[in-house]
């Protein structure tokens, strides 16, 4: 760690402002293989939260969270990683505000958000609601921001199109009846195996 980035550490966990204070290192995540693929994946690196920092957030599933990084302000949600820990992804625009490049080490301040932000909800998710009944989005509407996000993630959490097709109409079907979660959904991923961090480039 540099003495710049160590000297940042220590003010900040002296401070005990911040649920959680770490350094970790901006990883790119590797390429696909597909068209663009690459020049994608490049627009944005990711960093993988501690082990001991994760541990204290107050769920092994998807955290909203207000921080720093390097200093530089962001809102956003640490993504569970399927192992009980989390990763966090920078777009280019708050790495850019971060004065980092994909390989620093940078310094991450974060806390639990006191309120649940409003999740973006997906395009053909927002067809389908637009195309439903009025149960359908009355209860879509009456649900909390995190049940929301909930059910958004249950929907784009897979990889193949065909599920998450499946999922919409489930989602539908399921606010329809009343209810308000997606039915054994594992937040975590830790045993349904279905979510997971990102794979770091060797190039980086």
């Amino acid at each position: 760690m540099s003495s710049k980035l160590s000297s940042s550490f220590e003010r900040g966990r002296r401070a005990g402002t911040a649920h959680g204070h770490c350094v970790a290192r901006l990883l790119t995540p590797r390429s696909e293989g597909k068209p663009g693929s690459h020049e994608i994946t490049k627009s944005w690196t990711f960093l993988v939260i501690p082990r001991e920092t994760s541990e204290k957030l107050p769920s092994r599933a998807l955290v909203a969270v207000t921080g720093t990084l390097n200093g530089a302000k962001f809102r956003a949600t640490l993504q569970p990683d399927g192992r009980g820990g989390h990763w966090l992804k920078v777009p280019r625009r708050l790495r850019e505000a971060a004065g980092a490049m994909a390989g620093d080490e940078v310094v991450l301040e974060f806390s639990p958000s006191a309120k649940q932000p409003e999740p973006r909800v997906p395009a053909d998710l927002r067809r389908a609601l637009a195309a439903a009944s009025p149960r359908v989005c009355e209860a879509w509407a009456d649900i909390t921001p995190a049940a929301r996000r909930d059910f958004i993630h249950w929907i784009t959490s897979p990889k193949q199109a065909v599920t998450r097709a499946k999922r919409i109409v489930t989602t539908c079907d399921m606010l329809a009846k009343g209810k308000r979660r997606p039915c054994c959904f594992d937040r975590s991923g830790m045993y349904s195996k279905s979510l997971s961090c990102p794979v770091a480039d060797a190039e980086g």
